[in-house]
């Protein structure tokens, strides 16, 4: 039977392929197909939007149109076949490689603290997880759980020359330009990372140029809507890679 109702509508000319909204829709019904996202059928999409939080390009978003209504008992016979055949959408990273989750290391306080840091002429990469852009993590990322979190303008990497030593060491990281990415979208993000992930800290590296200093209100932002605090600390780097300044908030 078919009715108004909201659901899901894929922009293929946004969608990328990446893949972030697959493992997001808990009914299973999205899959990337030819290297776009599809709905698999209209009755396995119950419309609330889980996945929009995930797209990177904002191909996805909330229409009303007419559908076939939404089918619970058809949505757990589709995920137990999906479970039977062992090819859940979840585990199965399609699309673009550079969306694909990896850890490196373990997240411990303790091994974090032991790890060998990258010095001048060798050493290990502090980095301990993939992807690293903001628009490419999932808030769902198990990295993100219980992280110190470094959220880095882009071309903070560039300016500091010891940016892994004395910024990324024993953090995960998250980087992007508040200027030229959609700033809404990185308040949405960050919004569901406060509000579950449980972070012990944030640190906010930007540069000293004005259209940077956005970055720290779209966190403000993100901890007002998740109705949540988090220690944060707001270092700002010269473009020659001075700190200027260092102030907790």
């Amino acid at each position: 039977m078919k009715s108004t109702r909201k659901i899901i509508e894929i922009d293929e000319e946004l969608c990328d392929g990446c893949g972030l909204c697959v493992p997001d829709c808990a009914e299973g019904s999205l899959v990337i197909i030819d290297g776009k996202a599809k709905m698999i059928a209209d009755k396995l999409c119950d419309g609330l939007g889980a996945c929009l939080g995930s797209c990177p390009t904002g191909a996805l978003k909330i229409i009303e149109r007419e559908a076939d209504e939404f089918d619970e008992k058809a949505v757990e016979e589709h995920l137990a076949k999906q479970k039977k055949e062992s090819t859940p959408a979840a585990a199965k990273p399609a699309g673009c490689p550079s969306a694909k989750l990896q850890t490196f290391a373990p997240q411990t306080p303790c091994q974090a603290a032991n790890k060998p840091v990258m010095a001048a002429g060798g050493g290990t990469s502090s980095l301990t997880h993939w992807p690293i852009q903001i628009r490419l993590i999932p808030p769902t990322a198990p990295f993100l759980q219980g992280a110190d979190l470094l959220v880095a303008a882009d071309c903070c990497a560039v300016s500091a020359p010891n940016f892994q030593l004395d910024y990324l060491n024993g953090k995960v990281v998250m980087m992007g330009c508040p200027k030229f990415d959609d700033a809404e979208s990185y308040v949405q993000k960050f919004t569901e990372i406060i509000a579950g992930c449980n972070l012990r800290s944030l640190t906010i590296l930007i540069m000293e140029v004005p259209c940077c200093s956005s970055m720290n209100g779209i966190i403000k932002q993100a901890m007002e809507r998740a109705g949540k605090t988090v220690p944060v600390e707001q270092v700002t780097i010269s473009t020659q890679g001075a700190e200027l300044d260092r102030r907790n908030w």
